[in-house]
């Protein structure tokens, strides 16, 4: 890779962004070493490390990390600039990455992704399933989907689904033989299927509300998981009580494969949201995708 300021930026924000030059190699179909060497020429050329890198991971410096914040979108629009020229007229080219939790995948994604590509069969879609609480803009996606709680707010946020309800279920299996709680603190006598966000973080209490009194229970069991499509199936097995939005069981609810439990303190979420920067430029690309998915919302 020859150098020059603009291929070795490139190949910076790719490593900053994949936190790691063997992926980011792949992606630009470039040598791992041939990356390595354009990142060093350019921490020469500016006389200040902008990564750190340890055999297992690479991090930013605080001068890489203000680097990526402020030539990141800047290099998004140009290579996106460089795709429109090559594109007919009115047709939207360009990628668009998204971040999402596993509940969105059976929720909205099944529905927008296939009505976005037969519209945008040119706009490459990458989507990364992941429950951590995730900076987009740190992480290099140009929007997300989460609660609205989860969302900071200086992002645009726009409605995918309705409201709805946070539920603690279990199989019959399991009711019969360990019995129905019949208040929040009984959870604590519960296998209950615990949820960690990511590696490192705290386990996730269940959060039940009634009236304007919420309770968050830190409730223990057998298996902790980050997969809730997994726990979802343990619950089914009668291993433990699950937690989740309504709308992610409901055909087990309808055959009676899982059962509410406590439902009277199932507390109301607003529902999904696509969110993303409030930036004054966004892409062609990620405005195609938010018209589908306004569109999307409208007709639920």
């Amino acid at each position: 890779m020859a150098f020059t300021p603009l291929n070795a930026l490139n190949a910076f924000i790719a490593v900053a962004r994949k936190r790691s030059f063997a992926v980011a190699a792949r992606e630009l179909g470039v040598s791992t070493s041939a990356l390595s060497q354009s990142v060093r020429q350019l921490e020469e050329r500016l006389e200040t490390p902008l990564l750190t890198r340890t055999s297992r991971s690479v991090a930013l410096t605080e001068a890489g990390q203000r680097l990526l914040d402020h030539a990141g979108p800047a290099v998004e629009q140009a290579l996106e600039a460089l795709q429109t020229v090559k594109a007919r007229r009115g047709e939207v080219t360009g990628r668009v990455r998204l971040t999402v939790p596993t509940a969105a995948s059976s929720l909205v994604l099944d529905r927008l992704i296939p009505r976005f590509v037969e519209r945008h069969p040119k706009v490459e879609l990458e989507v990364s399933v992941d429950n951590r609480l995730v900076d987009p803009v740190a992480e290099g996606f140009d929007a997300g989907i989460r609660l609205v709680e989860a969302i900071h707010r200086d992002m645009v946020h726009i409605r995918l689904t309705g409201p709805c309800r946070v539920v603690v279920a279990g199989a019959p299996s399991y009711l019969d033989k360990r019995g129905t709680p019949q208040k929040p603190a009984d959870l604590l006598h519960h296998d209950c299927l615990v949820f960690r966000l990511g590696p490192g973080d705290a386990l996730w209490a269940w959060e039940l509300e009634r009236g304007k009194k919420t309770v968050r229970i830190p409730v223990r069991g057998p298996v902790v998981l980050s997969d809730n499509e997994l726990r979802r199936t343990l619950a089914i097995a009668g291993v433990g009580l699950t937690y989740g939005l309504e709308p992610t069981m409901s055909e087990d609810l309808r055959s009676g494969r899982l059962r509410v439990v406590l439902p009277q303190y199932a507390p109301t979420v607003p529902g999904l949201f696509l969110y993303f920067p409030n930036r004054a430029q966004v892409s062609p690309a990620l405005r195609a995708f938010v018209t589908v998915a306004r569109e999307l919302a409208s007709s639920r």
